[in-house]
């Protein structure tokens, strides 16, 4: 084994061995780019002296109020400072984050509060009666609410709580961080949309969130002092880890509480954005505003774009607007992001433009952090990387959750085999690169034969009159399921269900192109993504059955 086989006071020292944490990340940016700017939202301006200051602050005041290392601290908040300087100030005091969506209803939110155990809540003055309601639902006094006060939106106090400056105030600004002894401690708490069931708590540690913001920084092409617009909610894989990344580079982070192609075409003008990250829904967005929202700017914006792949229709026309995009995939279990279409350069760059957008749909290869991602068989092989066999995408690596909280059986689920299971259905090229055919759930099967509703949506989003379309299966007699669409047109469009079918035909096989439109404005989550188990709904009664009620206010 050679010299190597004596390795006598080769140990672990604290000069040599310090836990991977992204806490690092703003204890160094303090001191390397104090006097420059870190968060900005509207007239707030913070440097990264100031912002270390306020985390300290708060991490001093939530364990003065008894938040001890392992509690969990819950937030409901848009994406305005205080929910960035939770990123930063809860896991200070040792504590675990828990980011709470802010659309979810008050059965759910009352769950989450009592299935995480939050002792503590930061709330946004908007969301106090949803925050209020939950909690009389719990038995028990329930977590203490800290209101926050956005004077940037015009909502004021109420006057019933402890406000989050009140709170900054009385911390201590020589609170000395409680840093993780082990990467393997948890840092963050988040929850699955639980479109079937009640939501997992997916649990994060150190490790994964230090290296997932380093593999970011190679992947997406990083240089020194980034300006990142949080389109992506920070409730949300705690928006991709971005912003706990953002110190390392001395980025600056400015914040978007409501997310709209004005406030995205200001923040690039005024504040110099360079990088955000975003849904398809956000593209549609941008590529469809109005004259009157939008600004000139003349640098080249990158954009991480995952949810559903987009359409190459869309990507096409945003980049001829001086957008970059990357496609990235990922899920909550994997703190966002772990794969990329990485772009091959000149093989790739001599495409012409709809080829490109066909190419840059994909997602690709795996992000530096990860260990292994493919797409594997239901006996836990490889798939051939013909472009054609599809297969399950499976992924281990350091950005991988913990396990769902409390729930043991679920979690041996998704670890069967030795990889995290996906539940996304792909195939793989020759070349490695991954493509989703659909989710394993939202696969349509007419006939015997499998339709991707990934295709048959990407098709439907090439009409010019088309803003958002979404496939479902519909039951039907012969053919067991038929692809139904339901589609969102742009202002003043003019086509009908006859000529969109004829459309679609003109590209898809017969058995793949919809055999129903309906016209609507489609449901989405708070992330933009289309909520395709509400179209379902519509077919509750069956073959025979009639549109859900609900379903009939939307057309």
């Amino acid at each position: 084994m050679g010299w190597l086989a004596d390795e006598t006071g080769l140990e672990r020292r604290a000069a040599n061995y310090v836990a991977l944490t992204p806490l690092s990340h703003l204890q160094r940016a303090a001191h390397v780019f104090a006097d420059e700017p870190a968060l900005v939202y509207g007239q707030t301006r913070r440097s990264y002296a100031q912002y270390h200051d306020r985390c300290t602050r708060l991490a001093s005041a939530l364990a003065g109020m008894g938040v001890a290392p392992g509690d969990v601290v819950a937030t409901l908040l848009p994406n305005i400072p205080a929910q960035a300087e939770a990123h930063f100030g809860v896991p200070a005091c040792g504590a675990v984050l828990n980011t709470i969506n802010i659309r979810l209803d008050v059965d759910t939110v009352a769950y989450i509060f009592d299935h995480g155990q939050a002792k503590v809540v930061l709330v946004d003055s908007e969301f106090l009666p949803l925050a209020e309601a939950a909690k009389e639902r719990l038995q028990g006094a329930g977590p203490t609410l800290i209101e926050v006060p956005d004077t940037e939106a015009g909502h004021a106090a109420s006057g019933r709580y402890t406000t989050y400056e009140d709170l900054i105030a009385h911390g201590a600004t020589d609170f000395d961080w409680v840093m993780p002894e082990d990467e393997w401690e948890s840092l963050a708490l988040n929850y699955t949309s639980g479109t079937t069931g009640r939501p997992k708590g997916v649990v994060y540690h150190h490790r994964g969130a230090y290296l997932m913001t380093m593999g970011t920084v190679v992947s997406w092409r990083l240089q020194l002092r980034p300006v990142y617009l949080t389109i992506v909610p920070l409730f949300h894989c705690n928006g991709w880890n971005h912003t706990w990344m953002m110190p390392v580079l001395g980025g600056t982070v400015v914040c978007c509480r409501n997310t709209t192609a004005e406030a995205i075409y200001n923040a690039i003008a005024d504040e110099g954005v360079t990088h955000f990250g975003g849904a398809p829904i956000v593209l549609n967005m941008i590529v469809n505003a109005k004259d009157t929202e939008r600004r000139a700017f003349d640098h080249t914006v990158e954009v991480f774009t995952a949810g559903a792949p987009p359409a190459p229709a869309t990507l096409e026309k945003i980049e001829r607007l001086g957008f970059h995009v990357t496609q990235v995939y990922g899920l909550t279990e994997t703190y966002g992001h772990v794969t990329e279409c990485l772009w091959k350069g000149d093989s790739w760059d001599e495409l012409d433009q709809q080829g490109r957008a066909a190419i840059k749909a994909r997602q690709g290869v795996a992000f530096p952090m990860m260990d292994h991602i493919t797409v594997m068989d239901a006996d836990m092989q490889q798939v051939p990387m013909n472009g054609s066999d599809q297969g399950e995408i499976v992924m281990r690596g350091n950005s991988v959750m913990k396990g769902y909280l409390k729930n043991p059986e679920a979690t041996e689920e998704a670890f069967a085999g030795g990889y995290f299971h996906s539940g996304d259905i792909a195939i793989q090229h020759p070349d490695g690169y991954i493509q989703i055919a659909d989710r394993a759930k939202d696969i349509i099967i007419s006939g015997g034969e499998n339709i991707s509703s990934v295709e048959v949506e990407g098709v439907l989003m090439g009409h010019p009159d088309v803003n958002l379309a979404a496939v479902v299966a519909k039951p039907d007699e012969k053919w067991g399921e038929v692809p139904c669409a339901f589609v969102e047109l742009k202002e003043g469009a003019d086509v009908d269900e006859a000529s969109l079918i004829a459309f679609a035909r003109q590209t898809l096989a017969g058995f793949k192109t919809p055999k129903a439109v309906v016209f609507c404005e489609l449901p989405k989550t708070s992330t933009g993504k289309i909520q395709k188990f509400e179209l379902r709904k519509s077919f509750a009664g069956g073959v025979e059955g009639d549109l859900e009620p609900w379903m009939k206010t939307l057309w």
